[in-house]
């Protein structure tokens, strides 16, 4: 028994799930001591954790049924349930377990450890009662701790994650984010899930740092394939990272990843969590190139729509849905999604455009009917967006403010949109942007611009569009240049000045260098000096 056990937990180590299955499988048919089965049975489940939910979820069960007095072994066991419960959309169910068991543990620093995991449920949970309240909680909470342990950083990062969907200021995120990252923070630790440093990660690309968040996904991804993780594990890393490629507008790269993603998700099986995160980010990205039928079809054959999940996913998939709907000229039917999306995220302090455009979406829905309404979401939107601070958002945002705004104002809107965007990583958005203002003052130069930075995407369908428009117009079709993802010495020398310099850009003289260092660092113009840092390591 021990050595089954033993050699279960060095297969387990060496990234070979299977064969510690097959080895605990056997060592409860023995069967094991009376004082062991617990023990076993939770090892059990900890070897099929997302691989095989339902069978985890009935081993840890068991385990829990048994008659033994370890509290260790019991809140392990009841951490692992709770995992797994969330894993197969039961979120409430995985908190409830949680709460019962806080109630009953006296320890303080277990039932720390306890209180944290219900925190990250309770936070991916969509029909959460009483949002706002938790957020001040924890924000009592994290903010007196020093991250002294692991629990702690959790806690942390968990605030830095609350913070990003509640939109403060995004030095406030970055700030928390950085407390949880000072030291090594293992995506495949033991006796934790890896939701936490996911999250952690995450926050780096909607503030703005997205280079940040891909290094520490590839940190993370390569955990996972040590371990022999080749699950939801390994399906959320192919899908987040396909995620912060569309944000950092390398659409063909984002494509790959999410197509792979979805195939290790459908082994999990359908309308799990892990696969509507596939399915959500594979249709943005199909939907920013352009593809729209592609992406209907897709979404029809895998379910995609109501009833959607219990889970809160990012993108989030009702969103995702209706912008699917208004692109397929569904508006009426897009509209009911996006007010739907109201009620369900503004009870909840969710307001942070960066995370769900929602509004901006609306706006763009209800502008031909009611174009005031349409402007006030806007400028909502916008608001929200510059309390947030992420140059992509304000300047997402700013660009749907002008598209819907009256006809004198939005050159003004457009230019500050282009300025903001150029000083940012997200290549998709600025290309949208100068198309937007380079048909609206009719400048072949913008559209060309427009063109290059959209071809450079892999947003073919906005390539299409500026390219007729600026034929149209007599201009000249710029051509192909070589693609080339590495960052010249030219763009180093600009983004090394930007370092150096006080100086803030001109609204009306992007620097076009620096943009493209921004996209390739992976960085807006505020984080260029750590970039550099990090580039200038990678390189030695």
């Amino acid at each position: 028994m021990r050595t089954l056990r033993e050699a279960a937990g060095e297969n387990l180590r060496a990234g070979a799930p299977d064969a510690a299955r097959r080895q605990l499988a056997r060592a409860l048919r023995e069967p094991p001591d009376f004082d062991e089965r617990a023990a076993v049975l939770y090892e059990l489940g900890c070897a099929s954790l997302l691989t095989e939910p339902a069978n985890t979820v009935n081993h840890l069960r068991a385990a829990l049924a048994e008659p033994f007095d370890d509290p260790t072994l019991r809140q392990g066991i009841v951490i692992r349930l709770a995992q797994v419960l969330a894993h197969s959309d039961r979120l409430a169910e995985a908190s409830e377990s949680l709460a019962r068991e806080i109630a009953r543990t006296p320890d303080v620093r277990a039932r720390l450890r306890l209180q944290s995991e219900q925190f990250m449920w309770d936070a991916f949970n969509a029909a959460e009662t009483d949002s706002p309240a938790r957020s001040r909680r924890l924000t009592r909470l994290a903010d007196r701790l020093t991250g002294r342990d692991l629990t702690e950083r959790y806690v942390i990062a968990l605030r830095a994650w609350d913070a990003c969907l509640r939109g403060e200021p995004v030095d406030v995120v970055l700030h928390h984010a950085g407390r949880v990252l000072e030291r090594p923070f293992s995506w495949a630790h033991e006796d934790r899930g890896f939701e936490v440093p996911v999250l952690a990660a995450m926050v780096h690309m909607y503030a703005d740092r997205p280079g940040r968040a891909e290094e520490l996904f590839e940190a993370g991804t390569a955990e996972f394939e040590r371990q022999g993780w080749r699950g939801a594990h390994l399906s959320f890393a192919y899908s987040l990272r396909a995620y912060i490629r569309y944000r950092r507008g390398r659409l063909v790269e984002a494509e790959e990843l999410a197509r792979s993603g979805l195939r290790l998700a459908e082994r999990v099986g359908r309308r799990t969590p892990v696969h509507w995160y596939a399915i959500a980010i594979l249709l943005t990205t199909l939907l920013a190139r352009g593809r729209v039928d592609e992406a209907w079809e897709l979404a029809r054959e895998h379910e995609f729509g109501a009833p959607f999940p219990a889970a809160v996913v990012f993108p989030d998939s009702q969103t995702v849905y209706a912008e699917l709907l208004l692109a397929r000229g569904e508006v009426r039917a897009a509209v009911a999604e996006l007010e739907a999306v109201d009620r369900r995220l503004t009870p909840r302090g969710i307001q942070n455009p960066a995370w769900c455009p929602w509004q901006l979406h609306l706006a763009r829905a209800v502008a031909a009917d009611d174009p005031q309404r349409a402007r006030t979401l806007a400028a909502d939107a916008v608001r929200r967006a510059r309390a947030f601070g992420a140059p992509s958002a304000i300047g997402q945002a700013l660009r749907v403010a002008a598209e819907v705004a009256a006809p004198q104002d939005r050159t003004e809107l457009l230019r500050e949109a282009v300025t903001l965007l150029s000083a940012s990583p997200a290549g998709y958005e600025l290309a949208r942007a100068l198309a937007a203002l380079g048909y609206g003052l009719r400048d072949a130069d913008l559209l060309t611009a427009a063109v290059v930075t959209a071809r450079e995407c892999g947003a073919d369908g906005l390539v299409e569009e500026a390219t007729e428009i600026l034929t149209g117009m007599g201009g000249a079709l710029p051509a192909a240049p070589p693609r080339a993802d590495w960052v010249t010495e030219e763009e180093i020398r600009a983004a090394d000045l930007a370092v150096r310099s006080e100086k803030e850009p001109e609204p009306t003289t992007p620097d076009w260098v620096l943009s493209a260092a921004c996209r390739k660092l992976g960085t807006d113009r505020s984080g260029l000096r750590a970039a550099l840092e990090a580039f200038a390591r990678s390189s030695t």
